[in-house]
């Protein structure tokens, strides 16, 4: 019964989580037709090379972005590149898990909301800050 019932709640969390996880797994299916590569880890597909390299290029920023993630999937530029970013990206896929559909345009009124008051949309939005709090306590997000 326990194994069914994680069973179920994996479930719940993947549809919630759905409508980002299906735009990664339609930039993860293009990288894979363009020489990219996939592999799982854990209930997380990740996607490198190919055209998840040429999205996050094309990202503000883009050549110090090394990966990111859409609901259940996390594009890398390369399988180093997911490597190093994992425990970050992990606390992402567990915000959609808690954020759902509505993970996006939070992120997004966060980092322009930031922006606006004239600080740093990425370094200080509050769901990268969680993500570096986990992946990095060393970073210099910590409070001065």
């Amino acid at each position: 019964m326990k194994s069914f019932a994680r069973g179920a709640w994996t479930a719940i969390l993947w549809m919630w989580a759905s409508p980002a996880t299906l735009l990664g797994l339609s930039a993860g299916c293009i990288g894979l037709l363009m020489g990219g590569a996939a592999q799982r880890r854990g209930h997380v597909l990740e996607f490198h090379g190919g055209f998840a390299r040429w999205v996050l290029e094309c990202m503000p920023n883009g050549q110090f972005v090394l990966a990111m993630t859409l609901g259940h999937t996390i594009l890398g530029k390369t399988d180093a590149a997911l490597d190093i970013t994992r425990d970050h990206e992990m606390v992402h896929v567990r915000q959609y898990e808690r954020w759902g559909p509505l993970f996006l345009p939070a992120y997004l009124l966060a980092s322009l909301w930031l922006w606006l008051a004239g600080r740093d949309a990425y370094r200080d939005n509050p769901f990268e800050r969680d993500a570096y709090d986990v992946s990095d306590p060393g970073d210099c997000n910590a409070e001065e």
